[in-house]
């Protein structure tokens, strides 16, 4: 464990089980169509390909930058990176990797209907057990995670930790 991983909430094995079964379901519920997947930068990456590696089905991927912290406090949202791929008449799955307020992807569902989908769908690693500022509902949820500080598998403070192959706490003398 790293000296600054207070704790492991969620370890590598239960990561790559909890994305195959997401993977799995997505497969199931989309059974004959195509999906595309849509990463949020940066922090969903690792979760994003583990997903993607457990769906049985045509598949496509593009990848949006949303930049709403900086450390640990939640600033105003900034498109960094729109999207390549034409979304009119698919089937969006935005791969998200932690779902806390819900303002983030509330304003990016807001911003795609425009573009005429099919379908949007949010796959979350984690959704955090706090009061959403938007109604926002994810329809995969790896794990419900309490009001804590993670890193991790993707997950960062300040750009560190997304190397970990686990999900930690960090320690509050860290931040």
């Amino acid at each position: 464990m790293h000296k600054d991983i207070k704790e492991i909430i969620f370890s590598e094995e239960q990561l790559i089980k909890r994305s195959k079964e997401i993977g799995e379901q997505i497969t199931k519920d989309f059974e004959g169509e195509e999906v595309l997947l849509v990463g949020i930068l940066r922090g969903s990456i690792l979760f994003f390909a583990d997903v993607m590696r457990n769906i049985d089905l045509d598949c496509k991927i593009d990848f949006m930058g949303v930049k709403s912290y900086e450390g640990t406090v939640s600033k105003e949202l900034k498109i960094t990176k729109d999207l390549s791929e034409d979304i009119e008449g698919k089937n969006v799955i935005l791969v998200e990797d932690i779902l806390d307020t819900g303002k983030t992807l509330a304003y990016i569902k807001r911003e795609l209907a425009k573009r005429n989908p099919k379908k949007i769908s949010i796959c979350t690693l984690l959704d955090k057990k706090i009061e959403k500022s938007e109604e926002v509902k994810a329809q995969y949820v790896g794990f419900e995670v309490d009001n804590v500080f993670v890193v991790g598998y993707g997950l960062d403070y300040s750009q560190k930790y997304r190397n970990l192959p686990y999900i930690g706490v960090i320690k509050e003398e860290a931040i």
